[in-house]
């Protein structure tokens, strides 16, 4: 079986991507009958979407250079399994046009648009002249030739600060800078270029005026190779942190119908200019405070946010992208029809992005294992929908060669309202436990009372982060403490016995002396987890486990010259999982999941929620520590007065600004490192002067080494 036309055929196609992507397209190609061939670096032997294809073949080493962006190898690959069609999915190769060419010139099918279009359109400066010639409104600004920094500067002063510095290739928010003050201008532009260089192979830039109050709103269009172009209506992104987008939402709320639809035939406009063919993204500013809205980019790809408008539409964009590409006309032609059909769903889907990242440590990247993954599902209303699309499973790594996304967390329902609920409750619900992530941070912009109200702008996160990240580091309730401590010692026992059990690991352990009318009792030392560089609270914890079965007292400490707190804990229920039913002080039962593991610190304990129970709010995770050991947690930034300056995370060293024998300032820049796509500048926090740089630009360093040593000043 085949997705075919008169004017050409797909029967088989090679996926030139990894993750959740490529396991999106395999489920479609599974679907329709097209089998489907995977590629893999050395870090995805064992990836699921590997697990998935119908056939799989190694291209080289972990990192992306080396493999999922050497072009002739995928070609190859596909040339030797006789794939008839590349879908790139989104992002390495996806907007390659030297790599959609190759493919028309080895006869495979490239699943995407013409090689003019993305030339065209893989230009700020040239897609805005092209949307200037076809009425396409855009914002005022230079996409000229002459880059020069004296004439960008001249430039930016003419349109007026502030301003915003865009790579000519650029996307994803990289090679982007805001720039409010012309003394600030040439540093970031040089930071812009250099930036643009190493992502893009190009360091040309454009000048666009910054629109103060801006939503960010995309139109996703559809057009074949017989003339016809729709969109399918529009995505509201404007949540976004730095430049990223962070809760995508269909239909734009509060968005006027007149403009709503001016939108719509302009991003069709857009694609008719190009002469484009498949699936296309046009990107628009709104300016809140007037209602005029700008042509910001087109992207020639399949978004990530793609799944928002399937669950809106009820279509399934993939198929619609292998049909045009076997020369098929559009499945629907007429923009009317695509109107009512999604006004007789009456939906409405939000999707949150869920990254391996700590948001208490602004959001630096995580790698290493998932040793829990559990995911949310659709509550028993059926009008509801919750979709996971992963390519990540529980035991499996995030590496420091990719993008740390776990999955994009898609929901769909009747109204707005409905849906902002059931997103909440899903990021409840959602159990990670390994890896920090920004699971909570979701919840709470999710449940923002701004965000509820709709319409934001993309400056919601400059408005409001601060406050969303306060309640992130809030400290957590004494009943989480001693259900932590208790999750430890019950775990212990079951390694032993069955619950209620005297002899079991617990009472090994128990200090000498602490034994009285039957109880055991033991002291240990729970440590909350490191935020911001400094070590996270260690909280001296006594427990007690009484004659009566499975009962515990807790001693919590408390503020300091403050008594602790008792809490009475009973298990009156243990699941081989790790699931526990507990009754605290002897009036509130709920049900938490537990997870246990042993990490470089200590064994780790983290406690999850279940079901619509908010009795512990977020997940918290605490550390048993281990006394013979201890581990600074070395961060970037970390610690007032800290002598040495340390990689916060696994990356590489892109610009050293000093040498050894430099005199520093405090909160001086020493050097930059690139990790997960982002650039991190990391500072002196105390005067001094350099006296050791081990590493070089260049260089690739683990998590917590030394990168600067300073000599303090007395």
């Amino acid at each position: 079986m085949a997705v075919s036309s008169s004017a050409g055929s797909l029967a088989k196609v090679l996926i030139a991507n990894r993750g959740e992507i490529a396991c999106r397209v395999i489920r479609t190609c599974r679907r329709v009958g097209v089998e489907t061939v995977a590629v893999f670096s050395d870090a995805d032997r064992s990836a699921m979407h590997v697990a998935m294809a119908d056939e799989a073949y190694h291209v080289g080493a972990a990192p992306a250079a080396e493999s999922y962006l050497m072009a002739e190898r995928i070609l190859d690959v596909a040339t030797s399994a006789s794939a008839d069609g590349i879908h790139p999915g989104y992002g390495f190769l996806s907007e390659n046009e030297g790599f959609a060419k190759s493919c028309a010139d080895r006869g495979v099918t490239f699943i995407g648009p013409p090689v003019d279009a993305i030339r065209a359109m893989g230009s700020k400066s040239t897609s805005k002249r092209i949307m200037i010639d076809a009425a396409v409104p855009v914002t005022p600004g230079y996409h000229g030739d002459d880059q020069s920094p004296e004439r960008l500067l001249a430039e930016a002063k003419e349109i007026r600060f502030p301003v915003l510095i865009k790579a000519t290739l650029g996307g994803g928010g990289k090679g982007m800078r805001l720039v409010e003050r012309e003394e600030d201008f040439l540093s970031a532009l040089d930071a812009c270029k250099r930036e643009a260089m190493k992502s893009f192979n190009d360091d040309s830039v454009l000048l666009e005026r910054f629109v103060t109050k801006p939503r960010h709103v995309e139109f996703q269009i559809f057009a074949d190779a017989h003339g016809n172009a729709v969109h399918l209506f529009e995505r509201d992104c404007s949540v976004q942190r730095r430049h990223q987008k962070v809760l995508e939402e269909s239909p734009a709320p509060l968005l006027d119908p007149e403009i709503r639809n001016s939108m719509g035939e302009a991003a069709v406009n857009a694609a008719k200019a190009v002469g484009y063919m498949g699936a296309g993204t046009v990107e628009f500013l709104l300016d809140s405070n007037t209602n005029e809205y700008f042509f910001c980019e087109m992207n020639t790809r399949l978004q990530v946010e793609h799944p928002v408008t399937e669950l809106v539409t009820g279509l399934d964009l993939v198929e619609w992208q292998l049909r045009i590409a076997a020369g098929e006309q559009l499945p629907i032609v007429d923009q009317g029809e695509i109107a009512d059909r999604v006004a007789a769903l009456g939906r409405h889907a939000i999707e949150a992005r869920v990254y391996a990242e700590n948001p208490l440590t602004g959001f630096l990247p995580a790698t290493g294992k998932l040793h829990r993954l559990v995911e949310p599902t659709s509550p028993t209303p059926e009008d509801v929908t919750v979709r996971v699309d992963t390519g990540i499973r529980q035991g499996d790594e995030v590496t420091v060669f990719y993008d740390p996304m776990i999955s994009k967390l898609i929901v769909s329902a009747d109204s707005r309202s409905k849906a902002l609920e059931e997103l909440c409750r899903a990021l409840r619900n959602y159990q990670v436990s390994g890896l920090p992530t920004n699971l909570s941070f979701l919840q709470r912009v999710a449940s923002h009372p701004a965000f509820q109200e709709g319409g934001v702008t993309t400056a919601f996160l400059d408005q409001y982060g601060e406050a969303i990240l306060a309640e992130e580091r809030s400290t957590a309730p004494p009943h989480t403490v001693a259900i932590a401590a208790v999750a430890m010692a019950v775990q212990e026992q079951a390694q032993f016995a069955t619950l209620g059990s005297r002899k079991d690991a617990f009472q090994a352990g128990v200090s000498r002396g602490f034994r009285a009318y039957g109880d055991v009792a033991k002291r240990v030392v729970l440590r909350e987890p490191a935020v911001a560089g400094e070590e996270g609270r260690e909280l001296p914890v006594g427990i007690v486990q009484h004659h009566e079965p499975n009962v515990f007292t807790v001693d919590v400490p408390q503020d300091e010259g403050t008594q602790a707190k008792s809490v009475q804990v009973q298990v009156l229920d243990m699941s081989s999982d790790g699931r526990l039913t507990l009754l605290l002080d002897g009036s509130m039962r709920f049900t938490v999941d537990t997870c246990l593991h042993e990490s470089s610190e200590g064994t780790q304990v983290q406690l999850f929620s279940v079901g619509d129970s908010r009795a512990l709010g977020d997940s918290h995770t605490y550390v048993l520590t281990r006394p013979a050991q201890t581990f600074g947690a070395q961060g970037a930034n970390a610690g007032s007065g800290a002598p040495f300056v340390k990689a916060p995370m696994p990356g590489k060293i892109v610009r050293v600004h000093v040498k050894e024998g430099d005199t520093v300032e405090a909160g001086q820049a020493l050097l930059i490192m690139e990790a997960m796509k982002m650039e991190h500048v990391l500072t002196a926090q105390v005067d001094g002067v350099v006296e050791s740089l081990p590493f070089a630009e260049g260089n690739i360093v683990d998590d917590g080494v030394t990168l600067v040593k300073l000599q303090v000043h007395d």
